[in-house]
């Protein structure tokens, strides 16, 4: 398939030739004796003004074109690829895949690109056809027969067989220009293509940790390139918002706020509130057994439970929301709860396609190349993780109609996710040669001493308080630097503060392999020099 340009210059040249031909028909037609016969006044002006309707709307489809074009950045490199691509077919037709070496040139006194395939190709000719070419003849015989193009200056051939390159100056100013006036543009992408991010995901009814760090931000980012780069992208939070967890929170709140349905209950501290209602799940007997009926009339949608569950989640939604409002997140909110109409149909498919088998009351579905197989239903009627997942896999994929579905979760669940993805395959939701699947996985955070990032008592490092830390430390940085002392505002210093602590905290994640652990430091993150979110925030500065 030719590329996206050459496409488009094929239809300008189309547009261009119509253009001239629709011209000569007007001047035709004004010359009523070229015409064998007599046709009257009016009819050659209705033609005519039709034709210069047709005209002009033709140089204007002409001019969007174009203008669509000069906005998306020219990748110079890949011109040039396909230059000499094309110089060298030319050359050397017979010769099957040949080398293709075009680089940026490294000293400017030798051009500004060069093409170093010769010294491949003289390989190939002696090993293929027993023919003893020189580098440099063969160099001659490639810019020989380099075509007509816009943005080649001149060619030289140096050395043993290099071609250097020398760009046109106008073309290099088109470009330019264009940076300038439109600033920086991704390349067409052609068809506009769905991609669904699953990132975040955190649990109602327990804080978002440190854990949750590397998916939101890793996630946020990779929403934006899409989004750069043309895509439609749809940004999803899978909470885990039902379960049987809830069970024991509704006994809990039933007991703690029993007037909870009429008087809004003051839950200042979730996590306290579900650790309670742990311990009371672990050691009270009579509060677990209630526990499970609280499950049983939730999934059976009883009104009062149903709004006991919604109090729940809404106090959990507020505490992430500061999160994404610190961090700058934009997600829709998409929990287990909102595939679990679903669960019963996805049960019926794997049973009537053959796939389910019955281990100790249990559903199970065994995936080819996978030892473990994914429960999906428990001997309890009730539905596990695994259905939800599967749930949601194929909504994302037949009802959203995702062109690349990513997963934006740590390496932790790799097996589990690979799992789920091939008995979509298997059940025929999707073709990989189609569609796209991907776990984008993530190493752990890390302390500075290269141990699981926890606090000193050996708790979760909550991202609340992290963030929090991240403010008081930028503010001591801009302090030490007598920033408060210059002439700005305290609003100024405020934002020159969230800038500071957000922009470090997550450069210090993408800076990093994302596969790879990475340790915490916040000595590093806020030092203004070297690969710092500090350094690179005071370069934008100076160049603004």
């Amino acid at each position: 398939i030719p590329p996206q340009e050459l496409l488009c210059e094929i239809s300008f040249a189309f547009q261009e030739n119509e253009i001239k031909l629709l011209t000569a028909e007007i001047e035709r037609l004004k010359n009523f004796g070229c015409l064998g016969v007599s046709p009257s006044l009016e009819g050659l002006r209705d033609e005519n003004a039709k034709l210069k309707y047709r005209l002009n709307f033709l140089r204007k489809s002409l001019q969007e074109e174009r203008s669509k074009m000069a906005k998306s950045m020219i990748n110079i490199n890949s011109c040039l690829q396909e230059i000499f691509g094309a110089a060298i077919q030319a050359a050397y037709p017979d010769l099957e895949n040949p080398p293709l070496v075009v680089t940026p040139s490294q000293q400017p006194k030798f051009g500004d690109y060069q093409c170093n395939s010769a010294m491949g190709i003289t390989q190939i000719l002696l090993k293929t056809k027993e023919q003893k070419v020189s580098p440099r003849e063969i160099a001659e015989k490639i810019a020989k027969n380099i075509p007509a193009n816009e943005c080649i200056e001149k060619v030289e051939i140096a050395g043993p067989g290099f071609i250097n390159v020398h760009l046109r100056k106008d073309f290099v100013s088109k470009q330019l220009s264009s940076l300038l006036m439109n600033g920086v543009q991704p390349p067409a992408v052609g068809k506009r293509k769905k991609v669904v991010v699953d990132f975040s995901s955190p649990n109602i009814a327990k804080e978002m940790h440190v854990g949750h760090l590397r998916s939101t931000i890793i996630g946020e980012s990779m929403c934006r390139l899409f989004e750069f780069a043309g895509y439609d992208v749809l940004r999803l939070n899978h909470l885990g918002d039902w379960g049987t967890q809830f069970g024991m929170l509704i006994a809990h709140l039933q007991d703690k706020f029993p007037d909870y349905l009429t008087v809004s209950p003051p839950i200042g501290d979730l996590q306290a509130f579900y650790k309670e209602s742990k311990r009371r799940f672990d050691t009270e007997e009579e509060f677990k057994k209630r526990a499970y009926q609280c499950v049983v009339l939730l999934q059976s949608k009883n009104p009062d439970f149903i709004k006991a569950w919604e109090l729940i989640c809404d106090v959990s939604r507020k505490e992430f929301q500061k999160i994404y409002n610190c961090l700058d997140i934009t997600l829709i909110e998409r929990g287990e709860s909102f595939y679990h109409e679903m669960m019963k149909d996805i049960v019926k498919e794997f049973e009537d396609k053959g796939f389910v088998q019955v281990d100790d009351g249990r559903k199970i579905v065994f995936v080819p190349g996978f030892p473990v197989p994914l429960t999906i239903m428990k001997s309890d009627g009730g539905y596990t993780y695994d259905t939800s997942d599967l749930a949601a896999l194929k909504h994302r994929l037949c009802e959203e109609k995702a062109d690349i579905l990513i997963y934006v979760v740590d390496s932790g669940q790799s097996v589990h996710l690979q799992t789920v993805f091939a008995a979509g395959q298997m059940i025929g939701w999707y073709d990989p040669k189609v569609t796209r699947v991907a776990h984008a996985a993530f190493g752990v955070v890390l302390g500075e001493d290269k141990k699981k990032f926890k606090t000193r008592s050996g708790d979760t490092v909550r991202l609340i308080d992290l963030l929090e830390e991240g403010l008081k430390r930028a503010m001591d940085k801009l302090k030490d630097k007598e920033r408060d002392k210059v002439v700005l505002t305290p609003e100024e210093l405020k934002a020159a503060q969230t800038s500071v602590a957000f922009g470090c905290i997550k450069y210090a994640d993408l800076s990093h392999n994302r596969l790879n652990d990475y340790v915490f430091s916040f000595d590093k993150m806020l030092d203004d020099r070297g690969n710092t979110a500090a350094y690179l925030l005071y370069a934008f500065t100076r160049i603004r």
